[in-house]
């Protein structure tokens, strides 16, 4: 299908905490500049990592000197709101665009619909949190289910979002949770943690990917144009880490 909007597709990119931030940021200042078109891309971890939602001040004094498996976690901070994340056997998206009007909670609604249908085309279905404000006395954002996140029909948090607007740009990107290590989420947060159903579990990185993406097309009615970061955009990605 030809469609009359193409937008950039970042491949998967791994890598640190820190440089993942600051490619998120980038995408943010250079779309609000005219300089991207909307951008979604989807990245993984290269080391265990906690990030700290924007305005979080109060977390576990141990998350500063953890180690795991003789790495050290990395401690990062969004530019988005929420609480601390774990990332570690997650598939994380980001999207920016400045196509959607509305209060918060409907854009969240308006993106995670591509979310929501390109779960159910590999058979699991999707629906949105309850979880009221008390949450926000819970360091670990996957410790409860808002109207921001998409919980599968038994309960299992799989996706919590976050979001950063910008002079109607927005900026929003979640952690889907395919493989936690449980060991690892006990150590960091100090409660056990439930562990994903089969249907999630069993998923590949490419197979996911692929199914969100042709999902995001088809929603947002738009051609996906493939398009690795370039080396000049890697050195302007450079100087925003310096900054995080």
């Amino acid at each position: 299908m030809n469609r009359s909007k193409a937008w950039r597709l970042i491949p998967v990119i791994e890598t640190t905490g820190k440089m993942q931030m600051a490619i998120d940021i980038w995408l943010l200042e250079q779309h609000l500049l005219g300089n991207l078109p909307p951008t979604l891309r989807f990245y993984t971890w290269s080391q265990p990592t906690i990030s700290l939602g924007y305005h979080q001040r109060n977390f576990p004094a141990h998350w500063k000197n953890l180690l795991w498996q003789e790495r050290p976690v990395e401690l990062v901070k969004r530019p988005t709101g929420g609480r601390g994340v774990l990332h570690h056997g997650d598939l994380t998206y980001a999207f920016v665009s400045s196509e959607f009007i509305g209060k918060r909670a409907q854009v969240y609604c308006q993106i995670c619909k591509f979310l929501i249908d390109g779960w159910r085309s590999l058979g699991v279905e999707l629906s949105f949190g309850t979880a009221g404000r008390g949450y926000i006395h819970n360091p670990n954002c996957f410790g409860t289910a808002t109207s921001a996140d998409l919980v599968c029909n038994d309960g299992y948090k799989l996706i919590g979002s976050a979001q950063l607007i910008r002079s109607g740009a927005i900026l929003q990107h979640g952690s889907m949770r395919i493989d936690p290590d449980l060991e690892l989420c006990d150590r960091v947060f100090g409660e056990p943690m439930a562990s994903p159903p089969p249907s999630v579990s069993r998923l590949e990185i490419a197979e996911l990917v692929s199914a969100l993406v042709n999902a995001a097309s088809e929603y947002f009615d738009v051609d996906f144009c493939p398009q690795p970061l370039s080396e000049q955009e890697w050195s302007e990605i450079a100087i925003v880490a310096t900054k995080i």
